[in-house]
């Protein structure tokens, strides 16, 4: 990480150029959407420095992306019971899983015995713990293909002191889930933790513009798995002045379970014919919402409008009542799978990014579209149940995704490619963003952050890989900033 002061810009509560323009869409944008906060600290960034993962990381670019940081691995970084986990591929190709104590700079690392198979930025890693056995699970390597499996011993992320760190904690390489294999075509794995404890794992089924969203369960009592099914239809017909499309599928931002164990899900549809765009584009369009409050089974739209049931006929699709958080069509080079997350209040936040409507209603290149006009969103639904968007008033730069996260005092944060850091206050009604970290990091464009460390213990941290040249490896890192308690 450079640490010349010629190359930093860290700027802490500086206003920022422009005043947050509002969104183009029909969505409310006023300061007032979200309910006066009381006092709290204003959103901060103070470094606390960074460490090298691996000097000498897997290299390839494909899908204008890199495997080692695409965002929609979601749980690439991980926190659990005081210790940080990151997984990336080395040089060598193999999957690898490190660890370090928080607070600590040294990373303990172990190849888990598996290499990539193809040069695919799809084929993320993506690491979770099932808290009832204190097992670290891993799913790799996957493009609507099969994949490869790994999991550890029982305790060792419950007492890691109490085993030692090596090939041996972890079982062999598997390709099922214990003996249930799901699908021979699963893509975008992501493990996540229900309210009771119960591992899930969310993955898609099928291929881009013809797939559905599915998740399958783990019993720590059996140490197996079971399949729940699907949850989105890939059916229907949906229709624009262009063309009309009868197949696609449900790409997801994220899963996230609220205090309240409501689970909460955006996503974007992708139609399989380019017949509904303006010219042979990325078909993106739409920002949806549904929600589930029995960990995934039924699920619901805002309203409470039941739309479609796990493993049934009946699933969410594209033509279901009220599911709609942001309209907007295929032409604008919308970005799937970006990014989520709920605040203290059990309130749902997304992050999108497109290139706005003053820019043109159509956009014929998706890349050099987004590179030179694409502009991140923050869309959000207030306690009264409407839903607010407004564009945060900083370019992308760069045809790829943002994170957004919440502080202690629902404060926001921003991680866009290259790992600049905006934010804006919740006392604000997210109206004040500010530049807090513009730094050159080096980085190839997308972040990999920690979700769950910021709740533990108030650090923001995220994965980043320097950019390169054809497949020359480059170095990994993970750095942290303190953010405000409150």
């Amino acid at each position: 990480m450079p640490t010349s002061p010629s190359r930093r810009r860290l700027i802490l509560g500086a206003a920022s150029a422009a005043a947050s323009a509002a969104c183009a869409g029909g969505l409310a944008a006023s300061a007032g959407a979200h309910a006066a906060a009381p006092a709290t600290a204003p959103p901060s960034l103070t470094p606390l420095g960074s460490t090298l993962l691996d000097a000498t990381a897997l290299y390839f670019v494909s899908y204008n992306g890199l495997v080692n940081n695409n965002a929609f691995q979601r749980s690439g970084l991980l926190t659990y019971h005081g210790h940080q986990y990151a997984v990336w591929y080395a040089a060598d190709r193999q999957a690898t899983i490190a660890r370090r104590a928080l607070g600590s700079d040294d990373w303990e690392a172990v190849a888990l015995g598996h290499r990539l198979t193809v040069n695919d930025s799809h084929n993320v890693i993506c690491v979770g713990v099932s808290p009832d056995d204190g097992r670290l699970h891993l799913v790799m390597d996957a493009h609507s293909s099969g994949y490869f499996y790994v999991k550890s011993v029982a305790g060792l992320a419950d007492d890691p002191g109490a085993h030692a760190w090596t090939r041996d904690a972890f079982g062999p390489v598997r390709t099922s889930l214990d003996g249930a294999t799901l699908t021979s075509a699963l893509t975008y794995p992501q493990l996540l933790v229900a309210p009771t404890g119960t591992l899930q794992l969310s993955y898609r089924r099928g291929v881009s513009g013809n797939g559905q969203a599915a998740l399958a369960e783990y019993d720590s009592r059996t140490s197996t798995w079971r399949d729940l099914g699907a949850w989105s239809s890939a059916t229907g017909t949906y229709t624009t002045p262009h063309g009309s499309s009868t197949s696609r599928n449900l790409y997801l931002h994220g899963l996230t379970y609220g205090g309240d164990g409501t689970l909460h899900v955006f996503g974007t549809w992708r139609e399989q014919s380019t017949a509904v765009t303006c010219g042979a584009n990325l078909t993106n369009h739409d920002t949806t919402y549904v929600r589930s409050r029995d960990a995934g089974r039924t699920w619901t739209n805002a309203a409470g409008t039941v739309v479609g049931t796990t493993g049934t006929g009946s699933l969410v699709s594209v033509t279901s009542p009220g599911i709609v958080a942001d309209p907007l069509g295929p032409d604008h080079a919308l970005m799937n799978q970006e990014s989520q997350t709920v605040d203290s209040a059990g309130l749902p936040h997304a992050l999108i990014s497109y290139v706005p409507g003053r820019f043109g209603q159509c956009v014929p290149d998706y890349v050099a579209g987004r590179v030179a006009n694409g502009y991140p969103f923050h869309v959000w639904r207030d306690a009264a149940g409407a839903w607010h968007k407004r564009e945060i008033p900083f370019p992308l730069r760069s045809s790829q995704r943002s994170q957004i996260l919440l502080d202690a005092s629902d404060n926001a944060y921003v991680v866009m490619p290259y790992g600049r850091v905006a934010a804006a206050s919740a006392a604000s009604g997210w109206s004040d963003w500010r530049m807090l970290f513009d730094e050159d990091l080096g980085a190839f464009g997308e972040i990999v952050p920690d979700y769950d460390r910021v709740a533990v213990d108030g650090v923001l941290s995220f994965l980043y890989q320097e950019t390169s040249t054809g497949t020359t490896p480059s170095p990994i890192h993970v750095i942290d900033f303190r953010l405000p308690t409150g």
